[in-house]
């Protein structure tokens, strides 16, 4: 007998049986999918005995999804300028493929009323489902489309509610300053990114966490809540650097931010690695190429993108929310800390 209660007028969904299983929803999905051969293992087995004892039934209406009345999804992303934004939808198309689907994108900047009308484009073109990759925490469109019925997932963000994929950006924020401390720093600042994101707020939070239990303090002055691009990290580079009492390193929450630092730096006579160590986030491509390489915390975007699709094109995915876990990628950027000459 399966640990589990089900009520009779309780529709069971494949998260219960997830649960009773000890599996992922994603495998619950694919040994129930009857588009497939059915696999002998163990635990196919396992959880089909889990399906019939509980009388689970197919969802039509999500069963439609699967099979795709156009075979088409939707994806909103603020711009494709933004090279995290370019990476989420090529994973996301990449993911789409595989399960015999064609992704479609749409921008919408972070303007809301934007993300609305590119919202409506996208579904009255019959798409069978949207993947979110916009970041505000304020948006009101997830509410919206779960009281329309509206098949969605949230992509490297969540409002707790929505079936949402991200990095898990409380961990990464803490490996990135862990790894600064780890290296005898001490003055360290942090740029957060927008207020409104949850990325900003996750990564903040995590970095707190490994200076608290270091015992090290962070001054306010030495935490700026700025936008993600390029322009805005050398706003903040010249905000920290400008002065003689300037941070030995800095966390920053995206690799655009870090790369603003790390051009005000320079042009400061400061050399990253040297005379001030950086770490950036999500390891675009171009941060590896840098003249002086860049530390970063890497998010697999690739996997966040296949649980992603995973969620959309499952039914009993509602208030599902998974992490993907990030890895530091140390490089030159970041080194032990050197004694200051005196003056």
């Amino acid at each position: 007998m399966v640990d589990i209660e089900v009520s009779e007028r309780h529709v069971v969904t494949l998260k219960d049986v997830a649960s009773a299983s000890g599996v992922s929803i994603s495998t619950v999905s694919r040994v129930l999918d009857d588009r497939t051969p059915p696999s002998s293992s163990a635990t196919a087995k396992r959880v089909r005995a889990v399906a019939d004892e509980l009388g689970y039934r197919r969802n039509v209406s999500a069963s439609s999804l699967r099979r795709g009345a156009t075979a088409t999804l939707g994806v909103l992303v603020p711009r494709l300028t933004d090279a995290v934004m370019a990476l989420m939808f090529e994973a996301v198309e990449r993911a789409s493929r595989r399960r015999g689907y064609f992704a479609v994108v749409a921008t919408c900047g972070d303007d809301s009323d934007e993300e609305r009308r590119a919202t409506e484009t996208l579904l009255d073109r019959g798409v069978d489902g949207l993947v979110l990759a916009t970041a505000r925490l304020d948006d009101v469109l997830p509410a919206s489309l779960r009281d329309r019925g509206i098949p969605h997932v949230l992509a490297l963000r969540t409002d707790d509610v929505s079936p949402s994929v991200l990095g898990d950006d409380e961990t990464g924020g803490y490996l990135a300053v862990r790894h600064l401390l780890d290296l005898g720093h001490r003055d360290i600042a942090v740029l957060t990114g927008p207020w409104f994101t949850s990325s900003g707020r996750d990564r903040r939070a995590g970095a707190e966490r490994a200076l608290r239990e270091a015992g090290v303090s962070l001054p306010e002055e030495r935490v700026l809540a700025v936008g993600y691009g390029l322009d805005h990290g050398i706003d903040a580079g010249h905000r920290l650097l400008g002065s003689a009492d300037r941070p030995t390193a800095v966390f920053a929450a995206n690799d655009n931010l870090a790369v603003g630092v790390s051009t005000v730096a320079q042009s400061l006579g400061l050399e990253a690695g040297r005379d001030l160590s950086i770490v950036g986030y999500n390891d675009i491509p171009l941060v590896s190429r840098l003249p002086v390489p860049l530390t970063s915390v890497r998010t697999h975007f690739d996997r966040v993108a296949e649980v992603a699709l995973d969620l959309l094109l499952a039914d009993g995915s509602e208030g599902r929310i998974e992490r993907v876990m990030p890895t530091l990628i140390p490089r030159s950027s970041t080194a032990p800390l050197a004694p200051r000459p005196r003056s």
